[in-house]
């Protein structure tokens, strides 16, 4: 029993000094108005500044990259559609032909049917 409350306490311990450290070193803006002295608020400015700046250039590169991956989509859409466009035309084409083929022309039958009937 003495053993399992060793092992609680140390635990509890350990995750609180671990949970202590961690806290410590999370960036982000800090709020500097409450430092007394002038360096001390200058050194919080010029952190926030960093953190600022550091944040700014990782979106900028994320940004970058999705625009950089929305243009190569586009320019496989635009491909797509270039080659679509060939398919339909050529669709067109081959069933225009296939019209023609099908009817003869009516002049030439015209003609023929009022011999006959002389």
């Amino acid at each position: 029993m003495n053993a399992t409350r060793i092992t609680i306490t140390a635990s509890a311990l350990l995750i609180a000094s671990l949970s202590a450290v961690h806290a410590q070193d999370v960036p982000g803006i800090e709020i500097c108005t409450v430092e007394k002295t002038m360096e001390r608020r200058t050194s919080c400015l010029q952190s926030n500044v960093d953190f600022l700046q550091k944040t700014i250039n990782k979106m900028t590169l994320d940004h970058q990259q999705k625009i950089d991956a929305a243009n190569r989509q586009i320019e496989a859409l635009k491909s797509a559609v270039i080659g679509m466009q060939k398919v339909v035309v050529d669709l067109q084409k081959a069933s225009e032909d296939a019209k023609k083929a099908s009817t003869p022309p009516a002049k030439d039958a015209a003609p023929a049917a009022k011999e006959g009937a002389r």
